[in-house]
């Protein structure tokens, strides 16, 4: 159970505290032993990689009562975790390579 500092810290858009928080550090542990730190969408489609996030399927600023709930968490690897959050994907300007490094000849 979340404390009420927790969950107002959530409520206000302060996750990281959450996520620094010792309560969901022991419960990330959890997940990823229960998920024998494999990555479950990989594995879902006859892959493997191993597992290096806990996600929350609904998200944490949506749900904060799911927030350690462990039917609402799962391990995924970072690839699928980025899959999972297309909203946080920040796409480089067309030309920033053009001017980083102009063409020389």
């Amino acid at each position: 159970m979340l404390s009420k500092e927790l969950m107002e810290a959530i409520k206000t858009g302060n996750v990281r505290k959450f996520y620094k928080s010792p309560i969901w550090r022991r419960k990330r542990r959890s997940i990823l032993q229960r998920d024998n730190y494999e990555c479950q969408s990989c594995k879902k489609e006859g892959g493997f990689s191993p597992a290096t996030c806990v996600h929350h399927i609904k998200h944490l600023k949506d749900r904060p009562d799911l927030a350690l709930d462990d039917n609402n968490l799962i391990s995924l690897c970072d690839a699928c975790h980025n899959k999972e959050h297309p909203e946080k994907f920040i796409e480089p300007p067309k030309n920033l390579l053009a001017e980083k490094f102009p063409e020389r000849w």
